[in-house]
């Protein structure tokens, strides 16, 4: 009989580093046997609850239940359970991918016919059964992620957490990448959740948490978030800004978003509105663009800010 617990549970979670609030107040559950992705700009806290997921960070305040299990009272149940993918690169370069998974092994006192029936599976589910004797640095960016992927598998985990797994990758490499995930959730019933800022990474998720500068703002499948979007986008690029807001407002009777240069609408049937629009910028108009809501236009409509915004803020 399944376990009916959920796979993570999250309450009231709160994490500060000195002054700097990361986790303000995260609840959450996600369910066993789903693909779960929490998705945000950089210093919206992901880096963070991945830490606290993984165990190398301890809770401070709130609760956090990995399958039943609460930390840190039972952190080592968790992680005999627990496969973690890093960002942060975790192989030896100087070593084969065989000898990279042996070295994995010994951390799990996995050893003899199971051990090498695990690597002979591994491999070739991974398609690195012809790399195995090839030293890590000799491997493309793509290939190692697969080995990282293979230590991560190698003690059999029901939850597998992956810290940014795709960043570095080329499509070609993100395409086997979610191919081999879709495996492990589809075939072997492991949970697995990630942390992306890639938008359209997160389009492949069953479910997404949006994080906002510590908070979740928004939860759900991505095309019921997109859904909640009022009607379709429209964005106007303009060099006065200023000028087409008030002129929107005072002729049409809109309540447009600024956005750097752009104008933003949200309009159900927004193509209907394109003539009038165009008629009321005038000249101060440089291109209109309609579109079907995005992730990105959840994010806006739920924070009030792009995306991208926050990415800059964090990097400078």
């Amino acid at each position: 009989m399944s376990d009916p617990s959920p796979a993570i549970q999250l309450d009231d979670l709160r994490f500060a580093y000195g002054d700097h609030v990361a986790l303000d107040g995260v609840s959450l559950e996600i369910a066993r046997h789903e693909i779960f992705i929490f998705l945000g700009p950089n210093g919206g806290g992901k880096t963070t609850l991945f830490r606290l997921l993984s165990t190398l960070l301890p809770v401070q305040r709130g609760r956090i239940a990995l399958l039943g299990f609460t930390l840190p009272t039972e952190v080592a149940e968790v992680r005999r359970r627990l496969g973690v993918v890093f960002q942060a690169p975790s192989l030896d370069k100087k070593l084969t991918v065989e000898e990279n998974l042996d070295y994995q092994a010994a951390l799990y006192g996995l050893h003899g016919k199971l051990l090498e029936n695990r690597k002979e599976r591994l491999l070739e589910q991974l398609k690195l059964a012809d790399r195995r004797r090839q030293r890590v640095e000799q491997l493309s960016g793509g290939l190692r992620r697969r080995v990282e992927l293979a230590k991560g598998m190698l003690h059999q985990p029901e939850l597998l957490l992956l810290d940014e797994p795709s960043t570095g990758l080329d499509p070609g490499a993100r395409a086997d990448l979610w191919q081999y995930l879709l495996f492990l959730r589809d075939e072997l019933g492991v949970t697995i959740v990630l942390t992306t800022h890639l938008l359209e990474e997160a389009e492949r998720a069953d479910r997404i948490a949006i994080l906002d500068r510590g908070r979740i703002v928004a939860v759900g499948a991505p095309e019921e978030l997109k859904a909640t979007v009022g009607g379709d986008t429209l964005t106007i690029e303009t060099d006065q800004p200023e000028a087409v807001i008030e002129a929107l407002r005072r002729e049409l009777h809109l309540e447009p978003q600024r956005f750097d240069h752009s104008v933003r609408l949200e309009l159900p049937e927004a193509h209907q509105w394109v003539p009038r629009i165009v008629e009321v910028a005038g000249e101060r108009l440089k291109s209109i663009q309609v579109g079907k809501p995005t992730l990105e236009d959840v994010f806006i409509d739920k924070t009030g800010h792009r995306f991208m915004e926050l990415e800059v803020e964090a990097s400078s």
